[in-house]
């Protein structure tokens, strides 16, 4: 019974993990990279279709993406939902290939970027620890209906504590990372 809430936990907080990458993602640098586009939905025959389904999306040098649409007529309606996005990109069309530079960041574009990640980081940290309060919980549940000794309780919550330690350092160097990527130039 301990040991599948201790997995719970950890397959909850590895989520959190991921899920943070993703918005990690989703934050561009100076560098060019598919993900950033990862985001944007393209009308496709009256459905909003990810980007990625649509099109292929490579890395033409440090600072251009090229978007190849795999129908020709999806070219305006691929240039308008990169528009819309809000990534302050602005694609050029040559023929079939859109072309979305990457426009150098300032110094207060890199310092909002920052704010966002440590918001992102903040909140998989809240993530984190609501999990590991929820496991707590069910911990002392099994104590209260004598399920398990106290001295199994404190154990259990001992190892919770380790596995939330842990999955926080994890999100505290994937924000390192990340602000070390937005300070570069």
């Amino acid at each position: 019974m301990l040991e599948e809430l201790k997995q719970d936990a950890e397959e909850r907080m590895q989520k959190s993990v991921e899920a943070l990458a993703g918005a990690f993602n989703k934050i561009r640098t100076g560098r060019a990279h598919p993900s950033i586009l990862g985001g944007v939905r393209v009308d496709y025959y009256g459905s909003l279709t990810p980007l990625s389904q649509v099109a292929n999306v490579s890395v033409e040098d440090a600072r251009m993406l090229a978007v190849t649409p795999w129908e020709k007529q999806m070219v305006p309606d691929i240039e308008k939902a990169i528009m819309k996005s809000d990534l302050g990109l602005n694609p050029v069309t040559a023929g079939t290939v859109i072309r979305v530079p990457m426009p150098a960041l300032t110094e207060e574009t890199r310092k909002g970027y920052i704010k966002q990640a440590r918001k992102e980081a903040e909140s998989s940290r809240v993530s984190a620890r609501n999990i590991r309060r929820d496991v707590i919980a069910d911990i002392k549940e099994l104590q209260k209906s004598k399920d398990i000794s106290e001295d199994q309780e404190r154990k259990a919550q001992d190892e919770i504590q380790k596995i939330t330690d842990k999955y926080i350092a994890k999100m505290d160097e994937a924000l390192k990372k990340k602000e070390s990527d937005l300070l570069e130039i």
